[in-house]
Parts: structure tokens; sequence; C-alpha cells
């Protein structure tokens, strides 16, 4: 009887949600949790930029002062340079993580191994983003490990300065917290590729590199797309790493938005935001672009299926 009413109750809710979930509303809903959730913190944050702070006050009269403030005092150098070093150090992610994936779902056959590498691979998503940036001051500083094992060799005269508090010092640091963004997604798509498909190549003659540009990267090519973006969007706000590293020597879009918010500038931090959203939203648009002219994803995915 216990059983029979159980089973009935599952069958009563899944009655009950499919009846309840099935209506014309759920789309209009979802919509406008969105809208109000997602896009009205927007607009309120874009009319918010062309605002004034005067005596610590904002000052509710329209006006183009704080973007022509944002230009004059040379912030807007920020965007240029956060745009190099994002680009930068994404190509070196996606150069590093796509061979390391490859070999992680095609090649390791240890599922042992795979456990220790995807467990090792999640480590940086407990750790603080400041306790895991600090410690690479005590590696690459004047007095850190690196250049006292350099100086106790004889290799180096005198400490290397450029290491810390530079462009090199935040891209080094930026490297390591980022790389599981960009495996992950390539890795999960790679292993998806039936191995027909490589074992088909490979008896019609196709070299290694050729299966890898007409079989592999094709395939691959959302989890792709996917690494990009889930490494690049975080990067383009990314502000421990260029605080902690650059010194102060090196100013990005994040550290600028945390230092306006910090000096209560908050039309110039709404500003320097909506720069950050309208480069993300032209690089998105850049990635759809490419993704059309390649194929759609599901006609990707569906020739991944057997």
């Amino acid at each position: 009887m216990l059983d029979y009413s159980r089973k009935d109750l599952i069958s009563d809710i899944r009655a009950w949600y499919t009846t309840a979930f099935s209506g014309n509303w759920v789309v209009p809903a979802f919509v406008a949790v969105w809208v109000v959730l997602v896009i009205l913190p927007l607009v309120v944050m874009v009319v918010h930029s062309f605002f004034e702070m005067k005596n610590y006050q904002v000052v509710y009269d329209p006006s183009f002062k704080t973007w022509d403030t944002l230009i004059e005092t040379g912030r807007w150098t920020a965007v240029t340079r956060t745009l190099r070093i994002v680009f930068t150090v994404t190509l070196i992610e996606l150069l590093v993580a796509f061979p390391f994936a490859l070999w992680l779902a095609k090649v390791c056959q240890s599922k042992a191994t795979k456990a220790v590498i995807i467990t090792l691979l999640t480590i940086p998503f407990f750790l603080d983003p400041s306790s895991r940036t600090i410690i690479w001051r005590a590696i690459l500083g004047n007095t850190g490990i690196i250049n006292t094992v350099l100086l106790e060799l004889g290799i180096i005269s005198e400490p290397i300065e450029w290491m810390l508090f530079s462009e090199f010092a935040v891209h080094f640091g930026m490297l390591t917290p980022y790389f599981p963004t960009m495996v992950f997604p390539i890795f999960l798509v790679v292993n998806l590729i039936d191995d027909d498909f490589l074992e088909a190549s490979r008896d019609l003659g196709a070299s290694p590199v050729h299966t890898l540009w007409y079989i592999i990267l094709p395939l691959a090519l959302p989890g792709i797309v996917a690494g990009i973006v889930f490494t690049l969007v975080p990067l383009m706000a990314a502000w421990v790493e260029p605080d902690m590293l650059g010194g102060g020597f090196v100013n990005m879009l994040g550290p600028s938005v945390e230092a306006a918010i910090r000096n209560l500038k908050y039309p110039m931090a709404a500003a320097l935001s909506v720069v950050v959203i309208l480069m993300l939203a032209f690089l998105l648009v850049m990635l759809i672009v490419v993704m059309r002219k390649q194929g759609s994803m599901g006609n990707i995915f569906h020739a991944m299926k057997r």
C-alpha cells in the first residue's frame, strides 16, 4: 500500500508539473523575470553613466561630463590595455588547453588519471582569488624564489625586476586560474567525438595533421567557442590579478571600476562598466558570426552522434 501511494504521489506530481508548465505563460514569465533581473539593472547603469558626482552626491542632471572625464583622464587607455591582455591570455590558454584536452579525452586511457587531473583542475574554483594570486608575489618578486635561486646559481647578477608589477606578471597570474574554464568545454566536446570517425580517417590514409584539421577541429568547434567565452568574459572584468601583480602600474578596466566605486565615483564606475558590456557584446557578436559561417552548433553536435 505504501509503495502504491508513493507511485501515485509521483504520478500526481508529474501530471501537475506537466500541466502547469505546458501553458503559454512560461516563456512570457521567463522573459519578464529576465528583463527585471538582468536588463533593467543594465538600463539603469547606462542611464547612471550620464550623471556626475558633486560633493559626494549624484547630480541627476544628464550630461556627457562623465564620459568626457573618462577620456580626458586617460582611463580610456585601460580599454586598449585590457583588450591586449585579455586577447593574449585567451590565445595562450587556447593554444595550451586544446592539446591538453585532446590528450585527456582521447589519448589518456586511465580513468584514475583522468579523475585525478579533473579534480586538480577544479581546485582554482575553491580558492579565494586573492589567496591564490598573492603567492606569486613571493615567487616573482626581487627577493622571491626565482630571483634567489638564479642569484645563488650565478645565472644573473641582479634581480629581474620585470617579473613582478608588470604586464608579464599580470599575464602570468591570469593563466593558471582561467585555464580550467578553457579546458573543460573543449574536453567535454572532444570526448563526444566518435572514435569511429578517427579510425575511419586513419584507415583512409589521412595523416594525424589532416585528421586534426578536418575531423577533430570542426567537431570540437562548439567547445572551443564555449571555452573562449567562459575565459574571455571573466578576464575582461578581472581585477585581483592586475591589482596584486600589476602593483598599480597595469591599469585595466576591472581595477578601474573597483577604484571608482571605492572613491564613490559611481557614474564613472557605471560608464566603465558600460564600456565592458559593449566590448563583450561586440566580441560575442563576432563569435556568433564565425559560428554561422562554420554552421550551427546543433548541426555540429548532430554530426558527433553515432
